[in-house]
């Protein structure tokens, strides 16, 4: 098989060429007078030479060095290198009887072909340090000893070396090189770009390019990666996990058979050229010669090979995290030395020796896993250092990696995606509530370098969780299924939330979907389960849930409970004690079974909103709840039915329960004034009753003045007074309510722009509170560290935590000004 063994073949060229040029040379001295021993000249081998991977026909990349022979000034010594090195260019592209060898070219040296054909060793490091642009280190790189004098060859090597793995630290060094690939595609001829063997899409620049530039970008603390020969480089760079596995032999078998295309285009005519003919006859000849049988094959192949190369050249050349590699220092870009102790209380880290027992552990051994960290940990440990607690966050990282160690997606995800490394640096440093659920659910880290950051549908959701409910025979492990599906969908909102991929009212629709699924597929697993347990065919009374406060509003945040109210109706003939019976055991189950220990978030389930209470029954007939509703229902529970919305549950029921509260909640000509009177006199007791000792009431999020229960308060007297005439404001959202008031004409709209801005800034600071601490309060803190954890992940600039406590009160402050105009009458 040719492709097997292209590169011995170009191995072997590589050392003719270079047998060649030292004959050259011994015949260059032996015509110059006493041998030219004035001079000693090194050749350092180039390009396809200095790779050891040179074609039949090519050119032989070379530069000239040359140090003064004992006694011999530089400029005599440099006249007669100069001597040398073109008798040597001559004798080899001479033609003769028996052809040529390789056209000599030196234009990869200082200044091209307008500077000097030979220089010193120092001459060439004085122009490498000051003048030299960053394509000519990465020519560099190929750079070899191949003919003429070793010593002052391997000097030259010796001293150019560090420069060649130093300069990706120059500015803008990856943005060059992947701009300089542009630009020689770009040059391509259009006639020629599809079937371009070497410059074209697809084809062995684009390979070539991707080994260089990460071996220029690793190679500076990665020795093992400094070798000028692409297939060498593709073995090393995946040994040691810079290239997934199966990138690696793919990109090593689809160099080799573009090398094949390669040499069996020029072995036809001798010609140099890398453009697949057009002609029939001279395809059906490539195709033959490089054992591909028909032009069909042959073009199949073309194909399939660039529709190779072309996709990893793009993931491995324009990987994002090769740029914040390498402007990184030396130091930085180093995890061995005692300097990182240092460094990393430098960059914020208040354990410095944790961190580095943390580092030590992820990137301890030599195996491939360990690799792929020391690559990584650099770059993540500046990005922890941009969250509120790096420490925590690399702590997580380590406790998360360690859970996924062993998937191989895993670090290759963040290794090529640098979109998804720095996403989980941000989750980990910023949150500790996303990183807890993320240590449970390990492999929802594979969400962050796929779309798959969307909140899903309530009919998604709904489908999952029935789906799960029914593989499962016992009730408890069923319940927990359904509870993974809704902790996957609540992280999915957290790492939304934290990356700014969705606002407030998105979060809130999220975690209200992700409960109310729960619900549904824990009350089927429920019924099924009591029904069993009493020997029933069917249940003996339908069954409906209905949503209450923020779960009814679809304004859940992270530590809400789920507030709800339980209904049933007996079917035709059946008592209603034993119906009362059934509901009951099926709403208890449900609250035990939603909230049992479990690795999966629970739902807390409160009824007290209920009629009577804690002190009424936990479930009601439809029958009962209208008798109750026609007797005793209080102002407070029409209010609190503005937001009831049934969630789960037989459909027909829920319709008749709506249309039972209806009337209620919204009452037609609105309140009376003594209603009104009792609205504002229990509102005021509210704020002075249930306000926690102790707390500032401008720190309280929800019953300070201007916080949440405020804006509510005036959303839901806006619905209670005019919600029966004005159908637009039978909203159950705070801020749905609002824009219909402002819509309506009933709410002055700088007013509501007011209120829904304070409502807003609350929830996002309650969700924060959460997703920095991992735990919930209604109350703005106030040590400084969590104030920092806080502000930061609304995306406040460090240090900047008098400027987002200021903003916060300022705003509630605006707020309690339109409640105290609007839902107090005051003027």
């Amino acid at each position: 098989d040719p492709v097997e063994i292209v590169d011995q073949v170009s191995v072997e060229l590589a050392d003719l060429a270079a047998a060649a040029l030292d004959a050259a040379l011994a015949i260059a001295r032996a015509e110059l007078p006493g041998n030219g021993a004035e001079c000693r000249l090194s050749v350092i081998g180039m390009g396809k030479c200095g790779g050891r991977e040179l074609n039949y026909v090519s050119d032989v990349d070379v530069i000239y060095v040359a140090e003064p022979g004992p006694g011999v000034d530089e400029a005599t010594a440099m006249q007669v290198g100069s001597a040398l090195a073109q008798h040597l260019a001559g004798v080899c592209s001479t033609t003769t009887a028996e052809g040529t060898l390789w056209p000599v070219d030196a234009a990869l040296r200082p200044e091209g072909k307008d500077g000097p054909l030979v220089r010193t060793v120092a001459s060439h490091l004085s122009y490498y340090k000051r003048w030299a642009k960053t394509w000519e280190f990465q020519a560099l790189l190929k750079a070899r000893v191949v003919a003429g004098d070793p010593e002052i060859g391997q000097a030259y090597i010796d001293a150019v070396s560090p420069l060649v793995w130093a300069a990706v630290s120059r500015d803008n060094f990856v943005v060059d090189v992947q701009a300089m690939r542009r630009r020689v595609e770009a040059h391509v001829p259009k006639r020629e770009s599809e079937r371009q063997i070497k410059l074209g899409r697809g084809g062995l620049r684009d390979v070539e390019f991707s080994v260089q530039l990460l071996q220029l970008v690793h190679g500076r603390t990665q020795e093992h990666l400094r070798t000028p020969n692409t297939l060498e480089g593709i073995e090393e760079l995946s040994t040691y996990g810079f290239i997934g596995r199966d990138d690696a032999a793919a990109l090593d078998r689809a160099y080799r058979q573009l090398r094949v295309l390669e040499h069996r285009l020029q072995l036809s005519r001798m010609r140099r050229t890398h453009v697949i003919p057009t002609a029939p006859a001279d395809l059906r000849r490539l195709a033959r010669a490089s054992r591909l049988g028909t032009v069909d094959g042959l073009n199949e192949v073309w194909r399939r090979t660039r529709n190779v190369v072309r996709p990893l050249h793009e993931r491995l050349f324009y990987r994002p995290i090769l740029a914040v590699v390498a402007r990184l220092s030396d130091a930085e870009a180093g995890l061995s030395t005692d300097a990182a102790r240092d460094r990393l209380k430098a960059l914020g880290y208040s354990d410095p020796n944790g961190a580095l027992r943390n580092i030590e552990a992820l990137t301890e051994g030599v195996s491939r896993r360990a690799a792929i960290q020391r690559q990584l940990l650099p770059v993540l440990l500046g990005w922890f250092a941009d969250g509120a607690d790096p420490d925590a966050g690399l702590l997580a990282f380590r406790r998360v990696s360690d859970a996924l160690g062993t998937s191989h997606w895993y670090l290759k995800m963040l290794r090529d995606s640098g979109v998804a490394a720095e996403r989980m640096a941000r989750l980990l440093s910023h949150s500790r509530f996303v990183a807890d659920l993320m240590i449970r659910q390990p492999e929802v880290a594979g969400w962050l370098d796929e779309n798959r950051l969307t909140p899903s549908s309530q009919e998604e959701l709904l489908s999952q969780a029935r789906a799960v409910a029914t593989r499962h025979e016992k009730a408890t492990d069923a319940v927990d299924a359904v509870r993974k599906v809704r902790t996957r969908e609540v992280l999915r909102a957290a790492v939304g939330d934290v990356t700014g991929m969705l606002d407030a009212e998105q979060v809130a629709i999220a975690l209200s979907r992700a409960t109310v699924a729960a619900l549904d597929g824990a009350l089927a697993v429920c019924e099924r389960e009591v029904s069993a347990a009493r020997g029933l065919e069917r249940p003996p009374t339908t069954f409906a849930i209905i949503a209450m406060g923020r779960l009814g509003g679809g304004e859940l945040s992270y530590g809400s409970d789920a507030d709800v109210m339980f209904v049933h109706d007996p079917l035709p003939g059946v008592a209603e004690s034993v119906a009362q019976d059934y509901a009951h055991a099926v709403a208890s189950q449900l609250q035990q079974l939603l909230k049992a220990n479990s690795p999966q978030l629970p739902v807390v389930i409160d009824a007290a909103l209920r009629p009577e209470g804690r002190d009424g029954p936990l479930v009601r007939t439809l029958q009962s709840y209208a008798q109750y509703y026609a007797r005793w229902s209080a102002g407070w529970e029409a209010q609190a039915l503005l937001r009831a919305v049934p969630v789960a549950g037989d459909a027909e029921l829920s319709g008749r329960f709506v249309e039972l509260i209806d009337p209620l909640r919204y009452p037609v000509g609105g309140l009376s004034s003594s209603a009104l009177r009792e609205l504002r006199r229990i509102k005021a007791r509210v704020e002075s009753e249930r306000l926690p000792r102790g707390v500032l009431p401008k720190n309280h999020l929800k019953l300070g003045p201007g916080g949440i229960a405020d804006v509510e308060w005036t959303a839901q007297y806006l619905q209670l007074m005019y919600a029966a005439e004005r159908p637009s404001l039978r909203s159950p959202t705070t801020l749905g309510t609002l824009r219909a008031a402002a819509e309506e004409g009933l709410l002055d709209t700088q007013d509501e722009i007011v209120l829904a801005k304070a409502w807003l800034l609350a929830t996002r600071v309650r969700n924060a509170i959460v997703l920095s601490r991992g735990r919930g309060s209604d109350v703005l803190p106030s040590g400084t560290l969590e104030l920092e954890g806080i502000a930061r992940l609304l995306g406040y600039e460090p240090a900047s935590t008098t400027q987002f406590t200021e903003d916060v009160r300022r705003t509630m402050r605006m707020a309690r000004g339109v409640v105290d105009r609007v839902f107090y009458g005051e003027q």
